[in-house]
């Protein structure tokens, strides 16, 4: 495995414990398949896209005016 994508991989907490939970990538990054499918892979799994982070702020705000229209009657 390529020095600089250790240094990416500590730099990242996110990203070194998904290879940790994820041990098969160490053979993946040895064969050197790129590091943007793991940092993919791990998004998708942690729900950081930012796709997911507009559903989690949409639930909020579904959340919010239910409480709000609940109070009001």
């Amino acid at each position: 495995m390529n020095y600089n994508i250790k240094e990416k991989i500590y730099n990242d907490p996110n990203l070194l414990r998904y290879l940790r939970e994820n041990s098969h990538w160490y053979k993946k990054l040895n064969r050197h398949v790129p590091l943007e499918e793991l940092t993919n892979e791990m998004k998708e799994r942690y729900g950081l896209r930012f796709r997911d982070k507009v559903d989690k702020i949409g639930t909020g705000m579904d959340l919010i005016n239910a409480f709000i229209n609940v109070t009001k009657e």
